[in-house]
């Protein structure tokens, strides 16, 4: 009789996590690729719109373009430096207060990677020049992945990643 109640116990946990699994795939299925390019077009244009505001305005104009929900957080470099929306307020204030300028741009290759109506990855290479309050110019080149989330009528980056190429070690 135990050895039944396992087997029913078991088939029923088998048929929920199946019925899930197809819920969420079906989910993924029904992006039509007129949705998906939809998708895409709207987080390109707001990439572009990311790197002219930041550009045009400098580091508080970041604020607006992430997501100020519990799911924020950002990395950069393999460390987790915004662990979520308040942080990155904080962070934010303060960069600004000794850095005044950023010049963003996006490399040529731009990814969008649509996966449901109001998500999508987004990669790309960038470049950007930062000048600090003395006049110092900080030059960085790197690579970008984010999940860009359509909420309240927009898109925003729920999380960020930005890495800079690792110099090549030395061999003595």
């Amino acid at each position: 009789m135990r050895t039944w109640c396992w087997v029913l116990l078991l088939a029923a946990v088998t048929s929920t996590a199946y019925g899930r699994q197809n819920a969420v795939s079906g989910e993924a299925r029904s992006l039509t690729p007129a949705r998906a390019a939809a998708v895409e077009d709207g987080v390109r244009a707001f990439a572009g719109t990311v790197a002219h505001d930041v550009t045009q305005d400098g580091p508080t104009a970041w604020r607006k373009h992430f997501s100020d929900s519990p799911s924020f957080f950002m990395a950069v470099d393999g460390r987790l430096v915004f662990p979520n929306s308040a942080a990155a307020t904080a962070g934010i204030q303060d960069f600004a207060r000794t850095n005044k300028q950023i010049s963003l741009k996006w490399g040529d290759d731009l990814r969008v990677d649509p996966l449901a109506p109001d998500l999508a990855v987004v990669a790309a290479s960038y470049h950007e020049v930062q000048v600090n309050t003395a006049g110092q110019r900080v030059d960085e080149t790197g690579f970008f992945t984010g999940i860009a989330e359509y909420r309240d009528g927009r898109w925003k980056f729920r999380n960020a990643h930005w890495s800079e190429p690792v110099p090549p070690a030395t061999v003595p």
